[in-house]
C-alpha cells in the first residue's frame, strides 16, 4: 500500500457516498471524525458505503441537528452515547468519542466521555484505531497513533493491548474475519494471546447473540470458509466456543456451497456443518445463540439429520415417491448438510428441481362430489396417489381421479374385513 497524503485522503473522503450532502451539515457541530472500517478501506482503495462518525462531545444532540439539516430521522441508543441518522440515501452512525472500562472479561463496557485519543485507545485493532477528521480545514487528516498504515501494510492483525481478547473475546471471531477477509497474518504477540483467550474458553463468558453476531459473518462467504475456520481449529477457537463444535473446514464449505444448490442459506447451512459431529451435545449453545425460531430449527434438524440423509440416500436405488417422502419434511439446510457428508447428488438434485414441485390436480372436493364421505380416508387417498404420480403411475386429472376413488374402495374393503373379523 502507497502512501497516503491528506490531500489524497481528502479526495478519496470526498468520493465516499453521500458525503456531498453530509460536510456542509457537519459545520458548527462539533469535532467529527471517520472512523472504523471505512477508515481501513479508504486507506486500502476500497470503496466504502459505511459512514461511522465519532463525535467529541454529545454524539446525541449531534445526530438530532444533523437530522434535521438533513431532512432525516434519528434513532437514538442510550447505553453507549450513540445515535443513527437516517436521511434520503444516507444512513449516518454517531457515537461520542469514549473511554472503557470491563468490569469482568467478556461483559458489555462502562463507558465515559473522552477525547479522540483515548477513544482510539479502545478499539480492537491497530487496523481499525484510525480516524479522518471531517471538519473544517482539518478535513482528510488522518489520526493514526498506533501505527495503523504501518500494519496495513504489512498485512497485520494487531491488538493495542494485552487484555484486548480478555476484555473483549468476541474479537477473537473479528480477528478470524479480518485476517481471511483483507488476507492479513495476525502479528506473534496477538497470535499468542489469542491462544491464551481460546484455551481459557473466554468466549464462554460472551452472550449468545453476540457470539452469533461475530459467528454468522464469517460462515457468509463461501471462499473465505476454509482458511477462517483451519484458522479457528488451530488457534482452539472452535473448542473455546463449545466442546461439541468441530470446526471441519471442508465440510463447512461445502455445506455453504450446497447450499446455493438446494436454496438454502448458506450461513445457517454452515454452521449446521459445525454442529454435525455432535449435535446434540452442541443444542444448548445453539439455543444460546437466539436465532430467530424459524433459523434455530433449521440448524438444529440439518445438523441431525444431515449424516443420517446422506446414508438412506446411498442405500441403494430409490423411487422418486421415496425420495420425496424422506426429503419434504426436511429443511433445505439438511438436504445441503447432507450434500456435504456425501449424498447422492443426483437424488437431491432430482428433488429439488423436479419432485418437490409436483401436485396433483385433484383435491378432497373432487373426492366429496364422487361421492365419497369427508374421512380421514380422503387425505390417505390423496397421499397414496401423489406417490402414484411421483413414480410415473398416473398422470392426469382423470386418472388421479379414478386411481384414488380406488384407494378409498381399497381401504373402506380392508377396514370391512377387519370388522368381520371382529
Amino acid at each position: 500500500m502507497r502512501r497516503v497524503s491528506t490531500e489524497d485522503l481528502r479526495e478519496r473522503v470526498r468520493r465516499i457516498p453521500g458525503i456531498e450532502r453530509l460536510l456542509p451539515a457537519l459545520d458548527g457541530l462539533p469535532p467529527v471524525y471517520l472512523v472504523g472500517g471505512a477508515v481501513r478501506d479508504l486507506l486500502l482503495g476500497e470503496r466504502s458505503l459505511d459512514i461511522d462518525l465519532a463525535v467529541e462531545g454529545d454524539a446525541r444532540s449531534a445526530a438530532r441537528e444533523l437530522a434535521r439539516r438533513l431532512d432525516g430521522d434519528v434513532v437514538g441508543h442510550d447505553r453507549f452515547g450513540t445515535a443513527t441518522v437516517h436521511a434520503p440515501d444516507l444512513r449516518v452512525d454517531l457515537a461520542m468519542t469514549r473511554k472503557e472500562r470491563y468490569p469482568r472479561p467478556g461483559a458489555l463496557p462502562e463507558v465515559e466521555p473522552a477525547t479522540l485519543a483515548e477513544d482510539l485507545a479502545r478499539r480492537d485493532f491497530s487496523i481499525n484505531a484510525m480516524a479522518i477528521a471531517l471538519h473544517g480545514d482539518e478535513l482528510g487528516h488522518l489520526h493514526d497513533p498506533f501505527g495503523g498504515v504501518r500494519d496495513l501494510t504489512a498485512g497485520i492483525v494487531r491488538v493495542l493491548h494485552e487484555r484486548s481478547f480478555v476484555d473483549d473475546p468476541t474479537r477473537l471471531l473479528r480477528a478470524l474475519r479480518y485476517e481471511t477477509r483483507l488476507g492479513f497474518q495476525l502479528d506473534p504477540e496477538t497470535e499468542r494471546l489469542a491462544r491464551e483467550a481460546a484455551a481459557r474458553s473466554l468466549l464462554r463468558l460472551v452472550s449468545g447473540p453476540r457470539v452469533r453476531d461475530e459467528l454468522l459473518p464469517l460462515l457468509e462467504e463461501i471462499e473465505l470458509i476454509p482458511r477462517a475456520l483451519r484458522r479457528m481449529r488451530e488457534l482452539g477457537i472452535d473448542r473455546s466456543l463449545h466442546p461439541a463444535l468441530t470446526a471441519d473446514p471442508q465440510l463447512a464449505a461445502d455445506a455453504a456451497l450446497a447450499a446455493n444448490v438446494v436454496g438454502a442459506s448458506r450461513r445457517l447451512s454452515a454452521l449446521a456443518a459445525l454442529l454435525a459431529r455432535d449435535p446434540e451435545g452442541a443444542r444448548e449453545w445453539l439455543d444460546e445463540l437466539a436465532l430467530r425460531a424459524p433459523e434455530r430449527d433449521a440448524v438444529e434438524r440439518a445438523a441431525r439429520r444431515g449424516r443420517q440423509l446422506a446414508t438412506l440416500l446411498g442405500i441403494g436405488e430409490l423411487r422418486p415417491s421415496q425420495i420425496y417422502e424422506l426429503l419434504a419434511p426436511e429443511p433445505p439446510e439438511a438436504l445441503a448438510v447432507a450434500l456435504a457428508l456425501g449424498a447422492p447428488q443426483r437424488a437431491i438434485a432430482d428433488y429439488v428441481n423436479r419432485l418437490r414441485h409436483v401436485r396433483l390436480e385433484i383435491s378432497g372436493r373432487d373426492l366429496v362430489a364422487a361421492g365419497v364421505p369427508e374421512s380421514p380416508l380422503i387425505g390417505q387417498a390423496l397421499r397414496a396417489v401423489l406417490r402414484m404420480k411421483l413414480d410415473g403411475r398416473v398422470s392426469g386429472r382423470d386418472e388421479e381421479l379414478a386411481a384414488a376413488l380406488a384407494e378409498v374402495r381399497l381401504a373402506e374393503e380392508a377396514a370391512g374385513r377387519g370388522g368381520d373379523a371382529k
